[in-house]
C-alpha cells in the first residue's frame, strides 16, 4: 500500500471545521432528530479505539415520553433537599481538591456562563434553576445515557472519552449539536432501576443531541483553549 492509497477521504478542513464548531450548546429546538440519523452518528462513533477492542460502550437513547419520564423523576429529587442528599455520585468526575489552573478555569466558564444569562452570583434560585435545566437535557429532542461494565478498568474509561467525542464530531458534521453532562452521575441509583440497566453497570455521563437554539444567548458562550505552549514539548534531542 502506497502513501497516497491511504489519502484522506476528504480535505482536513471539513473535519478541522466539524472539531472546532462543537461546543457544548444548553438549549435547544422541539424540531425531532430521526432515528437514523442517530443509528448512523452512534455507528460511525463506533469505530473509536479501544484496548483490545474491547468497546466498553453501552448507549441508552431516550426521546418522547421516555425522556420526559427521566427528567421528571429527577427533578421531583432535585427540588426535594431532603431527598436530593441520598443520591450520590456514582464516581469522583471531579478532584476532591482543587487547585490552579484548574479551578480558576472552571470559575471562569461558570461565571462566563451566569453572566450571559444575567444571574449574579447571590441569585441562588437562580442557580439552582439554571443547574435543574441539566436534567431536561437542555430541552433537546434526544438525551442519551451511557453505561459501563463495572469490570472494566481505567484503561476502558480513556476509550470511552474518545467514544463520547467521536459522537459530539459526528453530530457536528450532520449539523446537530449536543452537550455532554457529567450531572446525571448523581442520580445513577434512579436511571438504571428506569431504564433497566443492570447493577453491574455504571452511569458513566448523559448527552443533549439535538438541534441548538441559536436565539439563545447561552448558546453563544464558547470556553478557551490553553495556547499550545502551554501544554506541549516538543523534544527532539
Amino acid at each position: 500500500m502506497t502513501r497516497e492509497d491511504r489519502s484522506p477521504p476528504g480535505p482536513a478542513s471539513v473535519v478541522d471545521a466539524a472539531i472546532q464548531s462543537r461546543h457544548s450548546m444548553r438549549a435547544y429546538l422541539p424540531d425531532p432528530v430521526n432515528r437514523a440519523t442517530i443509528e448512523e452518528i452512534l455507528g460511525i462513533a463506533a469505530r473509536a479505539p479501544s484496548g483490545t477492542n474491547t468497546q466498553p460502550w453501552k448507549v441508552h437513547v431516550l426521546t418522547g415520553a421516555a425522556l420526559q419520564r427521566l427528567s421528571t423523576e429527577i427533578l421531583a429529587i432535585y427540588a426535594d433537599p431532603e431527598r436530593l442528599a441520598q443520591h450520590t455520585d456514582e464516581y469522583a468526575y471531579y478532584p476532591l481538591k482543587w487547585t490552579e489552573p484548574y479551578l480558576g478555569r472552571r470559575r471562569k466558564v461558570g461565571w462566563d456562563l451566569y453572566g450571559l444569562l444575567n444571574i449574579g452570583r447571590a441569585d441562588k434560585e437562580k442557580i439552582v434553576a439554571q443547574n435543574a435545566r441539566n436534567y431536561r437535557f437542555f430541552d433537546a429532542p434526544v438525551g442519551l445515557i451511557f453505561s459501563i461494565d463495572r469490570i472494566m478498568a481505567q484503561g476502558s474509561w480513556l476509550d470511552y472519552g474518545m467514544f463520547l467525542q467521536n459522537i459530539m464530531v459526528a453530530a457536528r458534521a450532520r449539523g446537530l449539536d449536543t452537550c455532554p453532562q457529567a450531572a446525571f452521575i448523581q442520580f445513577h441509583t434512579l436511571i438504571r432501576s428506569q431504564l433497566g440497566i443492570a447493577e453491574d453497570h455504571a452511569i458513566v455521563c448523559g448527552m443533549a443531541l439535538g438541534y441548538a437554539d441559536m436565539s439563545r444567548v447561552e448558546n453563544t458562550l464558547v470556553t478557551e483553549r490553553e495556547p499550545l505552549e502551554n501544554f506541549v514539548r516538543f523534544l527532539d534531542v
